[in-house]
């Protein structure tokens, strides 16, 4: 019998009776993911298959963790409609140290098999690539959706994507994989394996696919390069005000996916103490036990209750200090913006006040100690808070 943790939130399983047999076997099972390290940052996107991963784990299996420092020099065409940029070497090893410490936020490093598939696929293009070849097809290659789409487009495919299919099914035949994890949008590369896995003589590796987590624009695949993410190493405070803006509809769609809570509770509670829960949660798992505790207690502080909080960083300041400057160079100088282009769109947005007064774009910063001022609590965005005091 298949644990429920195991086919919870899937979109695709080939097949069940495949994994029942698998897993009624006498040993523990091998269970494959593999990532490119195409950037340096993981986003709750990324934990829907390693939390599928940590459900394995937690039912005394190996996870392999495949970092693809090879097949992300040419990218995964899955769900693209044009070709990936090109990484460095640099980039792919940059990338992959930051992969490793995130992902271990969610799976258990002592029973983690990690593997660099550059470890095999060197010598596959030296020595097995051309029987590879000739023992599959163009066709096979075509069917897939995301190739025959670019195809009506007139969109150009180089020979590469064409033979990153067969490199990551490759990987499952390297490492003898009984399951492989991954998307559903990577269904096709998972079937491919099997067929791979089957030429080489081996049982044929369980496909189990994940849906996309949806950003919290509620509309698009969650994304850096969309800005609806929520990183994993983000602070703890950007964390918990993300999740908060999850939408309610989309909202038990993250329980499903990125916890075991029940899923009939969640529904019973009202949404939002359901999503402060999530948010207290998700917070307390990727930025500190303790975090998701006090980020709730500021947010209720703070929006609730309408109070500014009291715990906010103290920045002294010479009251001489940065007189006659635009409040943009301020906030860029202190940090609290990332770029002056940053500062002036949050103050066109009208989310910077001092000392509850909204400041305007191009206003210049001129508080002095002699009026009376000895402090100015700053207040960016929706939930950052600064207080500036002066000697």
């Amino acid at each position: 019998m298949i644990d429920a943790s195991l086919t919870r939130g899937c979109v695709e399983l080939v097949s069940a009776e495949e994994l029942e047999k698998k897993l009624a076997g006498p040993r523990a099972l091998r269970v494959k993911l593999g990532v490119d390290p195409t950037s340096p940052d993981l986003h709750l996107g990324h934990t829907v298959v390693l939390q599928k991963l940590r459900a394995f784990q937690d039912l005394g299996h190996t996870a392999v963790l495949i970092i693809g420092d090879f097949t992300a020099r040419i990218g995964d065409p899955s769900g693209r409609d044009s070709t990936r940029p090109t990484l460095t070497k640099e980039d792919i090893d940059r990338n992959a140290a930051t992969y490793k410490e995130q992902a271990f936020k969610v799976l258990r490093e002592d029973r983690v098999e990690l593997r660099y598939n550059s470890e095999w696929l060197v010598p596959f293009m030296q020595e097995g690539l051309l029987p590879t070849l000739q023992r599959h097809t163009v066709q096979q290659l075509l069917a897939r959706e995301d190739f025959s789409k670019r195809m009506e487009a007139g969109t150009p495919i180089s020979l590469l994507e064409m033979m990153y299919p067969l490199m990551q099914g490759y990987d499952s035949v390297a490492v003898r994989a009984d399951v492989e994890l991954g998307g559903n949008d990577q269904l096709f590369n998972l079937l491919m394996g099997r067929r791979m896995q089957e030429d080489a003589g081996q049982a044929p590796q369980v496909a189990l696919t994940m849906p996309l987590l949806i950003g919290l624009d509620g509309q698009k695949k969650m994304s850096k390069s969309y800005g609806n993410s929520v990183g994993l190493n983000e602070p703890a405070r950007d964390i918990f005000g993300k999740v908060m803006r999850i939408s309610d509809e989309a909202m038990l769609a993250y329980y499903e996916l990125l916890t075991t809570r029940d899923l009939a509770a969640v529904k019973a509670k009202h949404p939002m103490e359901a999503k402060k829960e999530l948010a207290e949660e998700l917070t307390s798992r990727y930025a500190g036990p303790a975090a998701g505790a006090a980020e709730r207690k500021f947010f209720d502080e703070t929006f609730s209750q309408k109070q500014t909080p009291t715990d906010i960083p103290v920045v002294p300041m010479s009251d001489k200090a940065w007189q006659g400057w635009v409040w943009s160079q301020l906030m860029v100088q202190l940090q609290f913006a990332k770029s002056r282009k940053d500062a002036q769109r949050l103050l066109a947005q009208g989310a910077v006040s001092a000392n509850d007064q909204k400041i305007e774009d191009g206003s210049v910063f001129e508080y002095q100690k002699t009026a009376g001022v000895t402090e100015v609590v700053l207040k960016v965005g929706k939930h950052r808070f600064y207080k500036i005091v002066f000697p």
